[in-house]
C-alpha cells in the first residue's frame, strides 16, 4: 500500500517544508475544448477540401487531389495528435524533466541537419519560397523541426529557472540571464534567421516571455528584457526584404494599393472580404467562395478567414470563446500547482498557445502584419497540432497534481481537514505517507 502511495503521488518542496502531493483526477475541461476545437477543424477541412483540391488540381495540371484528400490527411493529423497528447498525459512528467536537455539538443540537431540538408540541397529538406523549414518524409508527410525545438527549450528553460528561483537567482545578470540569453539567440538564428520562420519565432519568444514572467524576474529586468525583444525584431524585419514589405503593407492600411503595395495588400485584403461576406451566420458550409483559390493559404494560416465566412461572426465568437476557455484553464492549472518547474511548463503552454491564437486572429483581421503562423488545433497541417497536442498532454497530466488555494507565493499548505467532502484535489505533509 505504501508504495501504492508513492506511485500515485509526488514530492514538494515549498517554504513551509517537503510535502507530498497525491495525484487526483486531472481537469478534463481541457480535453473539452481541445477536442471542440479539434472537430471545427475537421468540419471545415471536411467543407473546403474539395475546393481547394479543385484549385490544386488546376494550378498543377492533374488529377492527384481528391475531394477527400484534405479531410484525410486532417484526420490522420488527429488521430496521431490525439496520440501525443495521450503519450505526454502518461508518461512521468519527471522523466520529461529529466531528459529536457537531451530534448533541447535533438531539436538544435534537427534545425541544424535541415539548414545543411537545405544548403546543399539534399531531397530530405522540403523549401518553399526561399525558406527551408520541413524535412520531406515522403508518404508520411513533413515535419518542422522548430516545433520539437519549441518544445525541448520550453521544458529545459522550466528546469533551468526553476533552480535559479530555488537559488533566488532568477533576476542574476551572469548566473540566469546572459545564460539564457545566448541559447534564445541561437534558438532565434536558426528559426526565424535560417528558417525564416517568424511567427514560430515569435511564438517561441512568447513561451519564454510567460515563464520568465511566472518565474517572477523583476519590472526592471522585464522591461529590460521587452526592449531588447522589440529591438531584436525591428532587425530582424529590416534584414529581410519581405518583411519590410509586410510591415509597410500594414501601415499603409487601406491605401495599400495606392501606395504600391498591392500584391502585398492582396492577402490581407481577401481575409476581410472572406470575414465580411460572412455576416453574422456565415454562407455555411461548402459554399465558402475564397476557398476556391481567391485567398492564399485557405486552409492553413488563412483558415480563419475561411471560418469567418463559413460560419458567419456567430461562429468566430464561438472559436474565440473556446480559445479563451482552454487558455484560461491552463491559467487555473499553473495558479495551483505547488511546484515552480510544474508552474513554469504550464506557462510556458500557456504563452505557446495565446501567441499563436492572438498573432493569427490578429492578422487576419488587419490589426497585426501578416506573419506565416498557424491557428492551433485548426489549421491543415500535422506538426504544429502535433506538439502543441503533446504540450497540452503535459498541462492535462500536471493538473492532477494541483492543491486547493493559490500556492503562488509558497507560505504553506492549507490542511487537508478543512476541505473533507469538497471532492477537491487532497494532499499530505511529507512527515506521514498518504493513503492510497
Amino acid at each position: 500500500m505504501i508504495e501504492t502511495a508513492r506511485r500515485f503521488s509526488t514530492k514538494v518542496k515549498s517554504a513551509a517544508g517537503e510535502f507530498v502531493v497525491r495525484r487526483h483526477r486531472p481537469d478534463y475541461q481541457i480535453v473539452l475544448y481541445m477536442g471542440l476545437l479539434m472537430l471545427l477543424g475537421l468540419i471545415i477541412m471536411y467543407a473546403i477540401g474539395p475546393q481547394r483540391a479543385n484549385v490544386l488540381n488546376n494550378a498543377y495540371n492533374t488529377d492527384y487531389y481528391t475531394s477527400t484528400y484534405f479531410f484525410i490527411k486532417q484526420t490522420v493529423s488527429l488521430l496521431v495528435a490525439l496520440g501525443a497528447f495521450v503519450a505526454m498525459a502518461l508518461i512521468p512528467y519527471t522523466l520529461i524533466k529529466k531528459h529536457a536537455a537531451k530534448i533541447l539538443i535533438i531539436g538544435f540537431a534537427a534545425c541544424a541537419i535541415l539548414a545543411f540538408a537545405g544548403w546543399v540541397g539534399l531531397g530530405i529538406a522540403q523549401c518553399s519560397l526561399g525558406a527551408c523549414r520541413w524535412f520531406d518524409l515522403g508518404a508520411f508527410g513533413s515535419i518542422q523541426p522548430a516545433e520539437l525545438l519549441k518544445f525541448g527549450l520550453m521544458v529545459f528553460t522550466a528546469g533551468f529557472l526553476g533552480m535559479r528561483i530555488k537559488q533566488g537567482l532568477i533576476n542574476d545578470l551572469h548566473r540566469t540571464l546572459i545564460p539564457l540569453g545566448v541559447l534564445v539567440l541561437v534558438a532565434v538564428i536558426f528559426v526565424i534567421g535560417i528558417q525564416k520562420d517568424m511567427g514560430t519565432g515569435i511564438a517561441m519568444l512568447a513561451l519564454l516571455a510567460s515563464m520568465m514572467a511566472v518565474g517572477g524576474v523583476s519590472k526592471k529586468v522585464g522591461g529590460a528584457l521587452v526592449l531588447m525583444g522589440v529591438l531584436l525584431g525591428i532587425l530582424l524585419i529590416i534584414i529581410a526584404p519581405h518583411r519590410v514589405e509586410r510591415v509597410m503593407t500594414f501601415l499603409a492600411g487601406d491605401n495599400a494599393v495606392t501606395q504600391g503595395y498591392d500584391d502585398a495588400n492582396y492577402h490581407i485584403t481577401h481575409a476581410k472580404i472572406a470575414i465580411g461576406s460572412g455576416g453574422l451566420l456565415g454562407v455555411g458550409i461548402g459554399n465558402s467562395v475564397q476557398a476556391t483559390g481567391y485567398l492564399p493559404e485557405a486552409i492553413n494560416d488563412s483558415v480563419f478567414a475561411i471560418m469567418g465566412e463559413t460560419f458567419g461572426f456567430v461562429g468566430l465568437v464561438v472559436i474565440l470563446l473556446l480559445f479563451t476557455a482552454l487558455l484560461l484553464r491552463l491559467l487555473k492549472v499553473a495558479e495551483h500547482l505547488p511546484d515552480i518547474w510544474m508552474k513554469l511548463v504550464v506557462a510556458g503552454v500557456f504563452g505557446w498557445l495565446a501567441a499563436h491564437v492572438i498573432l493569427n486572429v490578429a492578422a487576419m483581421i488587419g490589426v497585426f502584419p501578416l506573419t506565416g503562423i498557424t491557428l492551433p488545433l485548426l489549421s491543415f497541417g500535422g506538426t504544429s497540432m502535433l506538439f502543441i497536442a503533446g504540450a497540452l498532454g503535459i498541462a492535462f497530466q500536471l493538473s492532477r497534481y494541483t492543491v486547493h488555494g493559490s500556492l503562488n507565493k509558497e507560505t504553506g499548505y492549507e490542511s487537508p481537514s478543512s476541505r473533507r467532502g469538497l471532492g477537491r484535489p487532497r494532499y499530505a505533509s511529507g512527515r506521514g505517507t498518504p493513503r492510497a
